[in-house]
């Protein structure tokens, strides 16, 4: 592609191959530069040990093809030097600039059409990587005519339209198709069919395989809390379960996403982002299309699960789905209250002296714990605590963390009756439909994606107006129940959506109620 002349005619030649910081990615020019000299090869450009180790794997790939390797000094240079940058991803574009070098690629200039990404083993094949889909989006959006990509990510890569994405099994296959010598489009539609033979044949072996299917009909009793769900799923909402061992806190939490609407062509590519950034895509998981469901250890880090320079955070990996943490009160008080400001905020900013990351929050999150230690409410009989060690369990939620909760449910264990009850309860399916009908109003109001969770000061004024006497009442629960500024516009936002689920254009008396009487008594 770019060449740079240089005293005697020697040229250096690029090829493009991309990196990522966080979850935000930057092409990056890959300068190869034969010259003579001893026989040395040198990486620069702040790469890290994957980086470095792609000179062995490339080495044993050229003679394993049947290729030379050049005896000549080999100076590889990652543009821009001065960012860090990390993976094995670099070996395919590093390998192609050699072999152009050697005049092994005949029309240089179609280097510049492609990005170019993939792990090479040492015979020569091409494995996949991270960050492909994000390599693909950055290509799109540089006018790149395709990018060419590993075997295995190929579903993942394709996602994105509007771009050509040219599958490859092996360095030949890549200089090949460089070279003009395979009819792309051709070439494209077999790998196409090869692909789509052995996804069928994984999902076949996974139908095959007995898995249970969560529902909401499988939770007796708990009508307040599957209301709650119901509640928060329709608008976003996050939601704090409190209540006796068994009474249901988790089986509710696990069925949360069933009744979640399907995730939209733009929430599957925002989501595998963050999944393909992680390494966390596979064969039986090539893209990210059922929303993510995370439920972290207690014992959990804070780096865990907000993340840190090098990770993604348990609660960006539940990006459009549910984030779940169970026995909140075992959780670190650190670790915590380093989940406020994400939860306010929408996203998790990690700064270091020389570099910042940004990951997305956006998830409904349920926490969900015991009234005390011994694990039931304070007046069952069953409560062996005193009072002392129920104030100091307490104090294990901080008032600002539970500020972030928007509905708060308690949760008595199941009466015999509920218990050996025939009746089936609600479907996730028919909850669903519900759900669905109240996102159609936010969607048709806010005239975009935005749930009334994530309202701004100026659209609660605007789409939560309620009238004298509901004010009137409002008012005496705020002074009643010392609730906070923050917890007055949640108040309102969750009554936004109860009349929203009731089909109602305006706030009215009895959702307003039905929202206070989810906090905190």
């Amino acid at each position: 592609m770019k060449k740079t002349l240089k005293i005697g005619g020697v040229m250096a030649i690029s090829v493009f191959s991309y990196s990522y910081l966080g979850v935000e990615s930057y092409i990056v020019e890959v300068e190869v530069d034969l010259s003579n000299g001893l026989p040395v090869f040198n990486i620069v450009g702040m790469g890290d040990l994957a980086i470095s180790e792609s000179k062995e794997r490339i080495r044993s790939c050229f003679k394993n093809i049947g290729v030379d390797f050049p005896i000549k000094r080999v100076l590889v240079n990652l543009s821009p030097a001065n960012i860090k940058k990390k993976g094995s991803h670099f070996d395919l574009s590093i390998c192609v600039g050699i072999v152009a070098n050697l005049g092994m690629v005949h029309n240089i200039k179609n280097l510049k059409k492609y990005l170019i990404i993939g792990e090479i083993s040492l015979n020569g094949e091409v494995k996949s990587v991270k960050g492909v889909i994000n390599a693909t989006i950055l290509a799109k959006e540089n006018n790149f005519k395709g990018v060419i990509v590993p075997f295995e990510n190929y579903n993942e890569a394709r996602l994105i339209e509007g771009i050509d994405v040219i599958p490859v099994k092996s360095v030949v296959e890549t200089l090949k198709i460089l070279n003009e010598e395979i009819e792309i489009e051709d070439y494209v539609d077999k790998m196409k069919n090869e692909i789509n033979a052995v996804w069928k044949n994984e999902e076949i072996e996974k139908n095959e395989d007995f898995e249970e299917k969560l529902d909401f009909s499988d939770v007796k009793g708990q009508f307040l809390a599957k209301r709650a769900m119901e509640i928060a799923a329709a608008g976003g909402h996050n939601i704090f379960l409190i209540g006796d061992p068994g009474s249901g806190k988790s089986m509710l939490a696990k069925r949360l996403v069933t009744i979640l609407p399907d995730m939209s062509n733009e929430e599957i590519i925002e989501t595998t982002k963050i999944y393909s950034v992680s390494g966390l895509l596979n064969e039986e998981n090539p893209i990210i299309s059922k929303r993510p469901f995370r439920n972290p250890h207690h014992s959990s880090t804070q780096v865990s699960l907000v993340g840190g320079l090098s990770r993604v955070g348990e609660i960006t990996l539940a990006l459009n789905g549910v984030f779940f943490m169970d026995e909140l009160a075992e959780f670190a008080s650190k670790t915590l209250e380093s989940l406020r400001q994400p939860l306010e905020d929408g996203k998790v900013t990690i700064s270091r002296a020389a570099v910042s990351v940004v990951y997305p929050v956006k998830n409904i999150t349920v926490a969900a714990s015991n009234p005390t230690p011994s694990g039931y409410f304070s007046d069952d009989p069953l409560c062996i605590d005193s009072l002392r060690e129920i104030k100091r369990y307490e104090k294990k939620f901080s008032g600002p963390f539970l500020d972030r909760m928007d509905l708060y449910v308690e949760m008595r264990r199941l009466k015999k009756e509920e218990i050996f009850s025939k009746e089936e309860s609600e479907s996730s399916e028919e909850i669903k439909k519900r759900v669905e009908k109240a996102r159609k109003i936010q969607k048709k109001r806010f005239k975009t994606e935005l749930l009334n969770a994530n309202m701004s000061k100026r659209q609660i004024v605007k789409y939560c107006k309620i009238d004298k006497d509901t004010q009137q009442i409002f008012e005496n629960a705020i002074e009643k129940m010392k609730l906070s500024a923050r917890m007055h516009d949640k108040i309102l936002k969750v009554s936004r959506t109860i009349a929203d689920l009731e089909n109602s254009k305006n706030i009215e008396m009895e959702h307003l109620l039905e929202a206070l009487n989810y906090r905190k008594k």
